[in-house]
């Protein structure tokens, strides 16, 4: 009599068998083998398997990369063959499209997609391993070096090249961001080209300047990053370097620009009253270092940056230190303010406080918050009599101010690019209101007492 489990492995005579609708048999007492780690792209030659990529996206790619530590190391492979570096390097970096229209827009979701692609794939690495096999990934696209791209003005390489970093680091711990920094600071060879800009005159190296500009900006501060993110970034550019360095690195990184060239304007700040977007950059830097992001940074190292920054190439005119105490935020203002106050220097600070009055006038910015501000900085005064004679070298610069125009629109033509007149006209106003402010002030006190 045959067993059961016997005819269960056989068909009975004269039966067709139909492999399709039963299990396969396995020998007794040995185990079912193993699922491959790739699954059903185990029975495909590597060359179909990259072929199926090529018909993925970047994205999809990602996702497949966290499969298995197995399909991970094919897809590392992949990604160091000629077709998968035509495939994913895209090096399409010159268009006339510019960053947020739909051809930049574009390239720069492309590298965010592939920076993330490379955070998954050498996840199991150690930090050191990870930079040097991206770096080997990376090194033949020109456009991601300082000096690799002829024409750095009209590129998106940096751009792109800092997107993929921000997503690769993105989550790392500030050890591993060191090492980040640390790697491209001696690939860039950095130290010693921003050596040669801060130790020689403003405008020696303009070239230079520019590359390291756009390095700096496109690649470690690149846009859009967490401001946490950000400030540990500019503070390791900033930190190794003496303050009057710090101050020249942050001008070239952070100062305004020729609209033809793109190099670093040196005079601007000297030659002539400027507007906010010229300074909008240094004041959004000085708010970083000076907010809770920036650890490393004390108030008082802000204010000698700031201090430092206004004395380059030589000293600012005044109404621009107001103008740029006042973009950079009420709390770097009145600690700058109060620090000349407790240093005993009303008559800086008086004028100091006028040109603020004069850039409220100008700037639209209501008056009220200027004589607010300077009745802040009065009570840091430690006696009346100091109190008394900062409001005295106020008014007195007042005056002075608006004799010395009075006398320069006597003596001039008034001619369309005079500007004596305009500028005597902004401060009588400004003079105004300021002083109907302290009046609004003084009433509003006196009738609630």
């Amino acid at each position: 009599m045959t067993s059961s489990a016997g005819s269960s492995c056989t068909s009975a005579p004269g039966q067709k068998q139909r492999r399709s609708s039963r299990r396969r048999c396995h020998t007794p007492g040995r185990d079912p083998p193993a699922p491959s780690a790739l699954g059903d792209f185990q029975t495909l030659p590597l060359e179909i398997f990259q072929m199926v990529l090529n018909y993925l996206s970047v994205k999809d790619i990602s996702m497949l990369s966290m499969v298995s530590k197995t399909i991970s190391s094919r897809l590392i492979n992949y990604i160091s063959t000629s077709s998968g570096t035509r495939r994913l390097l895209l090096q399409d970096f010159h268009s006339p499209e510019l960053p947020g229209r739909e051809e930049g827009a574009s390239i720069l979701e492309h590298y965010r997609s592939l920076g993330l692609l490379l955070k998954r794939c050498t996840l199991l690495l150690p930090t050191r391993d990870r930079l040097k096999y991206v770096h080997k990934v990376l090194s033949g696209v020109s456009c991601f070096k300082l000096n690799g791209c002829a024409s750095p003005l009209h590129c998106l390489g940096l751009q792109c090249y800092g997107v993929f970093l921000q997503i690769l680091t993105a989550g790392w711990d500030e050890l591993e961001c060191h090492r980040v920094f640390n790697f491209l600071w001696e690939l860039s060879n950095l130290a010693r080209k921003v050596q040669t800009v801060v130790s020689g005159k403003p405008g020696s190296a303009r070239r230079l300047e520019l590359r390291i500009r756009l390095y700096c900006r496109g690649v470690l501060l690149s846009p859009g990053s967490h401001r946490g993110d950000s400030a540990f970034w500019l503070t390791r550019i900033l930190k190794p370097w003496p303050m009057v360095n710090q101050a020249r690195l942050l001008y070239i990184i952070f100062g305004p620009v020729s609209s033809l060239d793109g190099h670093v304007v040196w005079q601007k700040m000297i030659e002539g009253p400027t507007d906010e977007t010229s300074l909008k950059g240094l004041a959004d830097a000085i708010k970083l270092l000076y907010g809770t992001e920036a650890r490393e940074w004390t108030a008082d190292d802000v204010i000698s940056l700031v201090d430092e920054l206004s004395v380059l190439p030589q000293e600012w005119l005044m109404e621009n230190n107001a103008r740029l105490l006042l973009l950079s935020g009420n709390s770097i203002c009145f600690t700058f303010l109060a620090s000349k106050a407790v240093n005993g220097r009303a008559a800086e600070l008086a004028r100091l406080m006028v040109f603020m009055a004069l850039v409220c006038e100008k700037d639209l910015y209501c008056m009220d918050w200027a004589v607010k501000m300077m009745q802040k900085v009065c009570k840091v005064f430690s006696t009346p009599c100091e109190r008394n004679n900062f409001l005295q070298c106020l008014e007195n610069t007042f005056a002075h101010m608006l004799m010395d125009l009075l006398q320069a629109v006597l003596a001039g033509e008034r001619d369309e690019e005079d500007g004596s007149f305009l500028n005597f006209f902004h401060l009588v106003n400004a003079q105004a209101s300021f002083h109907k402010e302290i009046l609004y002030l003084a009433m509003g006190s006196s009738s609630s007492s």
